[in-house]
C-alpha cells in the first residue's frame, strides 16, 4: 500500500498528513488558512493523491509557520508512502494553462531535493494570503520530500490565476512521476539500483 500518515508537533505547529498515492484525488483541508486550503486542494485532485490535511498554527503571529510545516509534513508523508520507489515513473512534467497564466512544471522524485522557482507573482496577498509563501510551500515539500522540482511562470498578470496554475501543473507532473510502469513495474528507475 503506498500510503503514508505522518504528524509533526512544534512549539508553533500541529500538523497531520494522511495520504494514498493511489487514490482519485478526494481532499480534506483544514489548515485555518483559506487560500493554501484552495490550493492543496488542487494539489490533492490534479495528482489523483487522496490527502487529509489538519493544521494548527500560530496564525496569530502569521501563516508562515503554518503553511511551511504543511509543505515539511507532506513532503515526509509523500517519501514515506513511495518507500524504495520501485516501479515508479519517476519523472513528470506538465504545461499548464489557466486564464492569462502559463506555468510549467517538471520535476524528478529522485531524492536530491532542489527548487528552482521561476515565479513571480504581481501582488503581495492574494486576500490575506502572503504570496511569498507560496515558494515557501514548494521549498518545504520539495527538500522533504526529495524532489528536484523547477516551476517556471511563463506568462501571467493575476497572482491567484499564476499561483494556481502552479500548485497545478506540479500535480499533474507529480501524477505522472508517481504512477506505476507497466514496463518496469519492479525496477527502481536508476542505474544506481537506488533512489
Amino acid at each position: 500500500m503506498r500510503n503514508a500518515r505522518i504528524t509533526r508537533k512544534t512549539a508553533e505547529t500541529e500538523i497531520s498528513v494522511e495520504i494514498d498515492l493511489d487514490g482519485s484525488g478526494h481532499y480534506d483541508m483544514q489548515t485555518g488558512v483559506g487560500f493554501f486550503d484552495h490550493m492543496l486542494d488542487q494539489l490533492a485532485r490534479h495528482s489523483l493523491i487522496d490527502m487529509t490535511i489538519r493544521a494548527k498554527g500560530d496564525l496569530h503571529v502569521d501563516d508562515h509557520h503554518t503553511v511551511e510545516d504543511t509543505g515539511i509534513a507532506l513532503g515526509q508523508a509523500l517519501m514515506q508512502a513511495l518507500g524504495e520507489k520501485t516501479g515508479i515513473r519517476r519523472y513528470g512534467a506538465c504545461l499548464l494553462p489557466m486564464d492569462d497564466a502559463l506555468v510549467r512544471a517538471a520535476l524528478d522524485l529522485s531524492a536530491r531535493p532542489y527548487l528552482v522557482w521561476n515565479v513571480d507573482l504581481p501582488t503581495a496577498k492574494i486576500g490575506s494570503f502572503d504570496t511569498e509563501l507560496v515558494r515557501e510551500f514548494f521549498q518545504a515539500f520539495t527538500t522533504h520530500g526529495g524532489i528536484t522540482c523547477h516551476v517556471d511562470a511563463i506568462n501571467g498578470i493575476n497572482s491567484h490565476h499564476i499561483t494556481e496554475a502552479a500548485f497545478k501543473a506540479v500535480a499533474r507532473a507529480l501524477r505522472e512521476a508517481i504512477e506505476t510502469d507497466p514496463r518496469a513495474e519492479n525496477a527502481i528507475p536508476s542505474t544506481k539500483g537506488a533512489l
